[in-house]
């Protein structure tokens, strides 16, 4: 017998004896499939993937290896479930327990599939990424001059992987620019500090999550104890979940915990009863009740959007910025030997109001647009003059006693990130309003 028919015999042979675990696993299937779904092995289409695998072997141009081909097969096969679902070999299940635990290697941005071009969900912050300028919605259409339109997902990132200090261009399309823009970026280690904070105000304290990892909840409690301690108390709270891409599902369980007494946070719902979890909040609250907005955008997506959805429907936090990115769905890491693993999409987040998250994502209870302000050319025009610019004038109260530098950075803070301010503004009158009426207040 010719090795071809051998290939075909080995190939058809491995797929039949794989079709008694298709049907243990279809048990598990909801009742409403018939039984013949269920059980049915498609003989025709095995009996194709043998031909093609041996036409391959057979006629391709250049040899190409067997573990390649069905390492291929694997990899579509995955690939044609969902945008999130894909085969990890030992390069890419290596990356993902990096990514995970806060350092890895690359450009800093969370990427995904957008009309066969690779979308920017959103740049990490302080990443070679965002210094460089990449925002979230973003379009890569060529790296390194290479057209990556239709390109599949996992070969652009190894594009975009490379050695530290290495450079790569990126040919960038945005909404509201005409041409396309050229970016070259400096490849870097990446080390992602989750959590960074500061007091904008009296009273006021500003967090930002950029990622969802497994530190991240004890990272915040260190951050709000620190601000406490520094300020005496917080009166109210901006938590920024501005393009963070997501992360761990019980990091951003924890993070929704850490501010809610009691109630639903979230719950999956997926074909297997094992993916159909539920989430509740412990009865405490490191902010006591205090006031929270959180900012959000079309960057903040996945576990983002658990916790601004949880601090919504819990009418514990006023939602604000822009609507966010829409990405409700549960990826499983199955792990298939020490070296190799499957993610694969195994069920749907709702918040605790019964929304679905999936290509919706969370509306803010107050919009604001994307808008960048700036220092008015009038007063410096004019060279307006003040009281405090005349030689000998009268000191105020207070003049002299702040710190002026802090105090300085911290307007510039405010007047650079118009979402920013307005959200400090709205935060002043929850607070005002609390102290006034009371945590049940409802405005």
């Amino acid at each position: 017998m010719k090795a071809n028919n051998w290939n075909y015999l080995f190939i058809i042979g491995l797929l039949l004896c794989c079709a008694p675990f298709t049907g243990m696993f279809a048990k598990e299937s909801p009742p409403q499939e018939t039984a013949s779904k269920q059980q049915a092995v498609p003989l025709e289409q095995l009996r194709i993937f043998a031909e093609v695998f041996g036409r391959i072997k057979k006629d391709y141009v250049e040899p190409v290896d067997d573990k390649q081909l069905l390492e291929d097969a694997i990899r579509g096969m995955l690939a044609g479930l969902d945008p999130h679902s894909s085969y990890l070999n030992a390069d890419r299940y290596k990356d993902l327990r990096e990514g995970t635990s806060g350092e890895f290697g690359g450009l800093g941005i969370q990427v995904g599939v957008e009309d066969g071009f690779i979308k920017i969900i959103a740049p990490i912050d302080d990443t070679p990424a965002q210094k460089a300028g990449l925002k979230s919605g973003d379009l890569i259409s060529r790296i390194n001059g290479q057209p990556v339109k239709g390109m599949d997902l996992n070969d652009t990132v190894d594009m975009m992987r490379g050695k530290p200090g290495t450079e790569i261009d990126l040919t960038i399309l945005r909404e509201g620019t005409e041409k396309p823009l050229k970016f070259t970026i400096k490849r870097a280690i990446i080390k992602v500090a989750s959590v960074k904070g500061r007091m904008l105000d009296e009273g006021i304290a500003y967090i930002r999550i950029s990622q969802f990892q497994a530190a991240t909840v004890d990272d915040l409690q260190n951050k709000i104890n620190q601000l406490k301690k520094q300020s005496g108390s917080i009166k109210g709270l901006v938590l920024d979940l501005r393009d963070n891409p997501g992360g761990i599902l019980n990091s951003a369980v924890s993070i929704s915990d850490a501010f809610l007494r009691k109630g639903l946070i979230v719950y999956t719902v997926g074909r297997n009863k094992s993916k159909q979890l539920r989430f509740s909040a412990a009865p405490d609250d490191i902010l006591n009740d205090a006031p929270m907005v959180v900012l959000v955008n079309g960057g903040s997506a996945s576990a983002s959007e658990i916790v601004a959805g949880a601090l919504q429907d819990q009418k514990r936090a006023v939602i604000v910025g822009e609507q966010t990115f829409g990405k409700g769905s549960v990826q499983t890491v199955v792990p298939i030997n020490q070296k190799t693993a499957l993610k694969i999409t195994t069920a749907r987040y709702y918040t605790p109001s019964g929304r679905s998250i999936q290509a919706k994502g969370i509306t803010p209870d107050i919009s604001l647009q994307s808008l960048t302000l700036s220092k008015s050319e009038s007063a410096d025009a004019h060279n307006s003059l003040k009281e405090a610019n005349l030689a000998r004038h009268l000191q105020g109260s207070n003049e002299g006693k702040q710190n002026t530098d802090d105090k300085a950075e911290k307007t510039s803070l405010i007047l650079q990130d118009y979402a920013l301010g307005e959200a400090v503004n709205i935060l002043k009158g929850l607070v005002f309003a609390h102290a006034a009426f009371g945590k049940d207040k409802k405005l």
